[in-house]
């Protein structure tokens, strides 16, 4: 017969301590409830005590007095429109504006440069300078006595310094007055030179921007590889503008105008230093003959005269060629132009240049109406002098330069 499981011992209650103020409290005289005992639940903590509660305000205002309400306009719509597109509202851009982006892979052509007529008829015309040059060296070559031929020779050889990029240099900063780029300046350039040089097929490298500090719309291409352009034509013109001004300056470069004129100049030199003397001891010897009354006069006359007679005969009436070479060298210079400007229209720069045209148009009158009302001259005085500079310009006139672009300003069909 098996025995039933020992029945584990029942623990007492604690005593001793006063029990949680939060807990029930059981008589212990109560008796036990028969059953299984339960599992002993711990007390639990109090709750915090709660706020105080305030009194609330009162909801709502009292009402102010009524009286005449003013009139209700309609309320805005709860969702805006959209703000208008800034694409839409930006200032178009100029009409001569240009796109100067990145244009990827250019084509550079075989031929950068190429001599054409008038740089051949500008050399041709230089050579009487030339010769009359080498007359004033070899006078001055006989001081050195044997050295005088190495004079001659080195003098020859100097041309090449046309095309040395030190010297260049120094002919752009010092003769010329043009002075290098700032950043911002070179930031404008740079991107029109690029598109300029693109589509002419031209290696644009192998020219330097020079910027010249001056009130007027000009620009210039010297020796080799200078090409340069007032503050004015860089801060003023639009860049489609300014690109075929400088389309134009190249253009003397590819067509051999800068390095020819500025070679022949070079070799005229000694001649035209020699001309200015021969001036100036000439005036000085007339005012002296005056002092002797007209039979001093008439003598310094037969002298002159006999010498003149003598070195036109001595060499073969070469100064009488002397005479006409301004008029001629002005005319190629100006056939020099007209070919520049055709050479600027054909890259697409016709329009630009029209403009361009005229702008200066308009600045040369403003500034010849300045200087004949500074001046006081008369009617008659304003055409002699018209006449005269007009046979020794070497620009053409407007109205000529724009008569030639017609051909380019005209739709194409």
């Amino acid at each position: 017969m098996t025995q039933p499981p020992p029945i584990p011992p029942e623990y007492p209650e604690p005593t001793g301590g006063p029990a949680h103020p939060g807990a029930a409290q059981v008589p212990q005289d109560r008796p036990p409830v028969p059953g299984p005992r339960q599992p002993h639940i711990p007390p639990q903590a109090p709750p915090y005590p709660q706020p105080p509660q305030y009194p609330t305000a009162a909801a709502q205002p009292p009402p102010y007095p009524t009286g005449p309400q003013p009139p209700q306009y309609p309320s805005a719509p709860r969702f805006q429109p959209p703000y208008p597109d800034p694409q839409a509202t930006a200032v178009p851009p100029h009409p001569h504006h240009i796109d100067t982006a990145h244009r990827g892979r250019v084509h550079v052509s075989s031929r950068q440069r190429h001599t054409d007529a008038t740089a051949f008829g500008s050399l041709l015309l230089h050579l009487p300078n030339f010769l009359c040059s080498l007359v004033v060296v070899g006078l001055v070559s006989l001081i050195f006595g044997d050295l005088g031929l190495l004079v001659i020779l080195a003098w020859l050889a100097s041309g090449a310094l046309v095309f040395h990029r030190p010297t260049e240099s120094a002919l752009a900063r010092h003769l010329l007055r043009l002075r290098y780029p700032t950043p911002q300046e070179r930031a404008t350039l740079e991107p029109v030179w690029r598109e300029v040089t693109a589509r002419a097929g031209v290696e644009g490298r192998a020219y330097e921007l020079w910027v010249e500090d001056s009130d007027s719309l000009n620009a210039v291409a010297a020796a080799g590889h200078i090409v340069g352009v007032t503050s004015f034509a860089l801060n003023r013109l639009p860049n489609g503008e300014l690109a075929a001004v400088m389309a134009h300056e190249l253009g003397h470069h590819v067509g051999g105008h800068a390095w020819s004129g500025l070679l022949g100049h070079w070799y005229a030199l000694p001649g035209r230093i020699a001309w200015r003397l021969l001036r100036a001891v000439t005036g000085f010897l007339f005012h002296v003959s005056r002092a002797f009354s007209c039979i001093g006069v008439a003598f310094f006359g037969l002298c002159a005269g006999g010498i003149a007679l003598a070195t036109i005969s001595t060499l073969y009436g070469l100064p009488l060629l002397l005479l006409g070479m301004p008029y001629a060298l002005a005319a190629v210079g100006r056939r020099s132009e007209l070919r520049a400007d055709r050479h600027a229209a054909a890259l697409g720069f016709a329009p630009m240049l029209a403009a361009v045209l005229e702008k200066l148009h308009q600045q040369e009158q403003a500034q010849e109406q300045a200087r004949l009302a500074a001046a006081g001259q008369g009617g008659g005085a304003r055409m002699k002098e018209t006449a005269a500079s007009r046979l020794l310009s070497s620009h053409p006139d407007y109205h000529t330069r724009l008569h030639h672009l017609q051909e380019y300003l005209q739709p194409a069909r």
